[in-house]
C-alpha cells in the first residue's frame, strides 16, 4: 500500500508568513524599544539628580560658609541684590541669564558646571564627577535635554532641573515625576531644598 506525503501549499505558506509578520509587528509595537530607551534615560536622570542633591547637601553641611554659586560674592546665586544665574553643562544653546560651564564640565573641584569645590571637603568629594544629561545629542529638542542648577545665596537653598523624555515619566504619564514633584514647573523634574524657579524659569526652558 502506497501512502503519499502532503506538504504545505504555497498559499498556506504565505498565510503563515503573513500571520507571523503581523504578530511580530504587534510585539514590536507593544515592546516599543524607543520608549524603553527613553525610560532608561529618564531613570538615569532621576538617579543623577538624587546623587547631585545628596552631594550638594553634604557640601552645605560640611562647609562653614557655603557659597552655592561657587563664588565669594553673592552674584553666583539668586538673592535680593542680584538676578538669577542658571547653570548648565551645555554651552552654545543657553539663553539670556544663564552661565555655561568651563571646559572641565564634570570636574568637582569648583571648575565644573556646578561651581562647588567638592574635592576640597575633608572627606573628599561625594561625587566622582558632576553628571550630565544622558541624551546630549538632542540640543534642539523642545523642551531641550540637559541638566540645570539654580541657587539662592541668602537662604542657602538650591534647585536641580531635568526634563523627562519618556511618556511614562513626563507630565501626565503613568509614572509622572514632573507634575508630581511638588515643584513650580509642571513640565520639569525638580529636586532640591527649595523650588526657586517660577513657572517659566530656568530661562532656557521657557515656553516648554
Amino acid at each position: 500500500m502506497t501512502t503519499s506525503k502532503k506538504g504545505f501549499t504555497l498559499l498556506e505558506l504565505l498565510i503563515v508568513i503573513a500571520i507571523l509578520a503581523i504578530l511580530a509587528s504587534i510585539t514590536f509595537i507593544a515592546i516599543n524599544p524607543s520608549e524603553l530607551l527613553k525610560k532608561a534615560r529618564d531613570s538615569q536622570r532621576i538617579a543623577d539628580l538624587a546623587s547631585m542633591r545628596t552631594a550638594i547637601n553634604y557640601y552645605v553641611v560640611n562647609v562653614s560658609n557655603p557659597e552655592l554659586g561657587g563664588q565669594s560674592a553673592t552674584t553666583g546665586c539668586l538673592d535680593d541684590a542680584s538676578g538669577k544665574t542658571t547653570y548648565s553643562h551645555v554651552s552654545g544653546v543657553l539663553y539670556t541669564g544663564t552661565t555655561a560651564s568651563s571646559t572641565t564640565v564634570q570636574a568637582t573641584d569648583g571648575t565644573g558646571w556646578i561651581h562647588l569645590n567638592l574635592s576640597g571637603l575633608a572627606g573628599g568629594s561625594p561625587l566622582a564627577k558632576w553628571p550630565v544629561d544622558p541624551n546630549l545629542t538632542v540640543y534642539d529638542a523642545t523642551p531641550p535635554r540637559y541638566y540645570a542648577y539654580l541657587c539662592n545665596h541668602a537662604n542657602t537653598t538650591f534647585t536641580l532641573y531635568a526634563n523627562m523624555e519618556s511618556t511614562t515619566y513626563a507630565k501626565d504619564g503613568t509614572g509622572d515625576v514632573e507634575n508630581k514633584d511638588g515643584g513650580s514647573i509642571s513640565t520639569l523634574y525638580e529636586v532640591g531644598t527649595a523650588f526657586l524657579g517660577s513657572t517659566t524659569s530656568p530661562a532656557f526652558y521657557s515656553g516648554s
